[in-house]
């Protein structure tokens, strides 16, 4: 009885209804309302085995799993069993059902991962012989079809021909008789072809009057002509029907002979819709699957963004507000939590959340909270929730609260007696009841000093008999159970002192205010009244409310900090995949601009091959040109020296090199060879031409064709050894211990100064700053040309006081035509 007390107060039927609504056929839609409670670990283990299965199928499949076809066809196996013959709607809902069930048998059955699914289908016996043949002998509006029996088939074709003959004189008359009839119109009355005269022309043609209009200005008379043969009409027509009884009763024989496999048919297709509907459901709730614990044992409760279903439905489909999810972290070694709180601040909302998801989990449903959702299976959910008071029992308040925790103790004290006879199979740990009982307001509806004096002794017998017992209450007294009992645990509903409003989040291990005056004045009692009641209140109650208003602030500043720092280390850790992408990216690049050059080198070593076999056949051919083939073998060689240089070991540079004017050099970051038309200046530049161009380039920047640096002034290697920090901002100069950010390129960190003057681009430059900041780097297009451009703002950086170092891009980004400015 309690039990199902239990269900009425966690509201499990309004749960059961919102699950129906889930399903797809008339029998799940039942089996859904009227959900029973398993009884055994091992029954809720296949129920879940099932919802998570055919939550696999909902996921995968285009469609999810159908049910076309199948119906309720229970009462029509009854009648079958009894003899009774069934209708053609009947007959023709017993042949979809099979069709439907074979349809679903032959989906599990190509998916490898149902074992349980499987397994359930591999009961079913669809009878596809039984189908054929209902559908041979009925047609899809129910009725017998011509071909069920050569006598039927012979009794339908002779009253076709009777009736075309009735037809015929029929329309004979209508033609002659025309002015005495209502309308050209063939009809029937009791079976029997009839035509509608006008009453005041009834003698105009003679026969039997059936019927009268409700005006009566018209009756409808079989003419004498066609009595005889609608006679005969009669007889076949009996003929017919008793031929189609017999028919539909051949075919009930055939189904009540294999009545038990039709209802276990039946009943695997229920079963099947139910665990969709389960697994929709819990799609829709976006919950989890369970994993059922030891409790006992050392094995938390484990329930984080808790949400009440009930509440989820009413807010999506009833516009109510947003559902605030709730923690529920419980250690194995407590037995006994208590909640306390302000009115309206959802501690009810808590013990009704935890039994309903027990009771979903129990049935195999999944759990609305995070990953991972681990709670014990209990054997009773047992629940004292709301005001029992009743004026026709006699009941006060705390009477009725009385009643039904007697009846509590009584299911507990008969599970704990089961559990004690299991405890030498080693089934259970403990010799406690494994049940859940959820108590509201225990000890209210009385003197307050009895009523916490009680709900203290009643929370002690249940921790030591009960597995988990939550309670709310407002007694200060149950708040130090915890410091007394390790077995007790606090936990409290918060509220917020700024908007004097209940945040129905859930806090443990702190007890909590019931602030009822400021909510008695938020719901509307005079401001007089509650101010008065304010002075009225002990000075030890208040200093224990500052101490736990001082223990909230504290709590939730450290949730706060610890939030920031969650947010803080997301930025972090998404900062870091960004700059490993682009990294990656970066080296994916270089990687394909080798290879490209690999193949541009081995196209022109094969087409310098190809040349030297043209010159070899020449010579094998014609008088010997030896000079030919040694020159294209040198051509040869050259292209291999030039383009794969990685092949050979590459010579050290040799210092002291000092180009003089006229000299040849190389300029390896343009990959050039240049003549020198000036020396080296006093900011070490010189002028060199390449072709028809020419531009001005550091001395750092060039080398002899011998691969030989250049020798430094002794002004450039006094700067060199400068302090570090009196170094200039030259280029490619940078402090070792100051950080460089990383150089990557952006459409809001690059400006290009490419054709304008240097005081144009100075002040481009200076503009660009601001917008490059967040980076810390700008990126300078200046082009290479003549050199001066590069000149003028390496000058202006490096006199600039945001500017911290700069330096040449490399040659993949420009080489000497791009400067890279790092900002301070």
């Amino acid at each position: 009885m309690i039990q199902a007390e239990t269900l009425e107060l966690l509201e499990w039927p309004r749960l059961c209804q919102h699950l129906a609504t889930f399903t797809a056929t008339k029998l799940g839609a039942m089996a859904a309302s009227q959900l029973p409670i398993p009884l055994t670990p091992a029954e809720t283990a296949q129920l879940l085995a099932q919802t998570q299965e055919t939550y696999l199928l909902e996921s995968r499949l285009a469609k999810g799993l159908s049910f076309d076809g199948i119906q309720d066809i229970g009462d029509a196996l009854e009648r079958a069993e009894l003899q009774g013959v069934l209708s053609g709607e009947e007959l023709l809902a017993i042949a979809t059902t099979l069709a439907g069930s074979r349809q679903l048998r032959r989906v599990i059955d190509n998916q490898n991962d149902v074992p349980t699914l499987t397994e359930l289908v591999s009961q079913l016996r669809t009878y596809p012989e039984l189908e054929q043949e209902i559908h041979r002998c009925i047609d899809e509006r129910g009725h017998v079809t011509d071909r069920a029996t050569p006598k039927l088939g012979g009794i339908r074709e002779s009253m076709r021909q009777l009736r075309d003959r009735i037809y015929q004189v029929l329309q004979s008359i209508l033609q002659r008789q025309a002015n005495a009839l209502q309308e050209q119109l063939i009809t029937q009355r009791s079976d029997r072809f009839v035509l509608p005269v006008k009453a005041p022309q009834k003698d105009a043609i003679p026969g039997i009057v059936h019927d009268t209009s409700m005006s009566g200005a018209t009756l409808y008379i079989e003419p004498h002509r066609i009595v005889n043969l609608n006679n005969q009409m009669r007889q076949l027509l009996r003929q017919e029907q008793a031929e189609a009884e017999t028919v539909r009763r051949l075919l009930s024989q055939q189904v009540g002979e294999v009545k038990p496999d039709l209802e276990r048919l039946l009943a695997i297709a229920t079963i099947l819709d139910l665990a969709c509907a389960k697994a929709r459901y819990s799609l829709w709730l976006e919950a989890n699957p369970p994993k059922f614990i030891d409790f006992a044992n050392k094995n938390p409760i484990t329930l984080r963004q808790l949400r009440h279903p009930l509440l989820v439905w009413q807010q999506r489909h009833e516009q109510g507000t947003s559902v605030v999810p709730i923690d529920l972290i419980i250690q194995p070694q407590t037995r006994v939590v208590a909640i306390t709180g302000p009115n309206t601040g959802g501690k009810t909302v808590t013990l009704k959340t935890l039994g309903l998801i027990a009771l979903m989990a129990k049935v195999g449903l999944f759990v609305p909270a995070r990953e991972p959702v681990e709670l014990p299976w209990f054997d009773y959910i047992l629940a004292d929730i709301g005001d029992e008071q009743s004026l026709e029992q006699s009941l006060s308040t705390f009477s009725g609260h009385i009643r039904r925790i007697s009846r509590i103790l009584q299911a507990i004290g008969e599970s704990r007696e089961e559990s004690l006879k299991h405890i030498n199979e080693g089934n259970f740990p403990v010799n406690i009841s494994h049940s859940l009982v959820l108590l509201d307001e225990v000890g209210a509806g009385t003197d307050p000093s009895e009523g916490s004096a009680l709900a203290i002794a009643l929370l002690q017998y249940l921790a030591d008999r009960a597995l988990l017992t939550i309670a709310t209450t407002h007694f200060g007294e149950l708040k130090a159970l915890k410091y007394q009992d390790p077995r007790f645990e606090n936990a409290s509903v918060e509220f917020d002192d700024n908007s004097l409003q209940p945040t129905y989040r859930l806090l443990w291990g702190i007890p909590g205010r019931s602030n009822a005056l400021t909510i008695a004045k938020r719901l509307g009692l005079l401001p007089e009244i509650a101010d008065l009641a304010a002075t009225y209140v002990g000075g030890a109650s208040e200093d224990v409310n500052q101490v736990i208003a001082g223990l909230e602030a504290q709590r939730r500043r450290q949730e706060n900090k610890a939030r920031e720092a969650t947010q803080l280390l997301q930025q972090t850790e998404m900062l870091h995949r960004e700059v490993s992408q682009k990294a990656t990216a970066l080296q994916e690049r270089e990687r394909e601009l080798k290879l490209a050059q690999e193949v541009v080198i081995q196209e022109a070593i094969a087409a310098a091959k190809a040349e030297i076999a043209q010159v070899i056949r020449r010579l094998q051919q014609g008088p010997a040109a030896a000079q030919d083939a040694q020159e294209a073998t040198a051509a040869l060689n050259q292209i291999g020296e030039k383009h794969l240089p990685s092949r050979k070991t590459p010579a050290k540079p040799k210092p002291g090199f000092k180009p003089q004017a006229g000299d040849r050099i190389r300029i390896p970051s343009l990959g050039q060879t240049a003549e020198v038309l000036s020396g080296p200046d006093n900011n070490e530049e010189l002028t060199v031409r390449f072709g028809m161009m020419k531009m001005t380039v550091k001395l750092a920047e060039i080398e002899s064709l011998d691969g030989q640096k250049p020798e430094f002034t002794k002004r450039t290697q006094e700067q060199k050894s400068k302090p570090e920090n009196t170094q200039p901002k030259t280029l490619n100069s940078q402090p070792k211990t100051e950080y460089s950010p990383i150089a990557i390129r952006t459409s809001q960190n690059t400006i290009d100064l490419r054709g304008m003057r240097v005081a144009d681009a100075e002040r481009e430059v200076n503009q660009a700053f601001s917008a490059a900041m967040d980076s810390g780097v700008l990126w300078i297009i200046h082009g290479k040309g003549t050199g001066q451009l590069r000149k003028g703002i390496h000058e202006f950086l490096e006199s600039h006081s945001l500017v911290s170092h700069y330096e040449l891009a490399s040659n993949a980004d420009g080489g000497s035509g791009v400067t890279i400015a790092y900002l301070c």
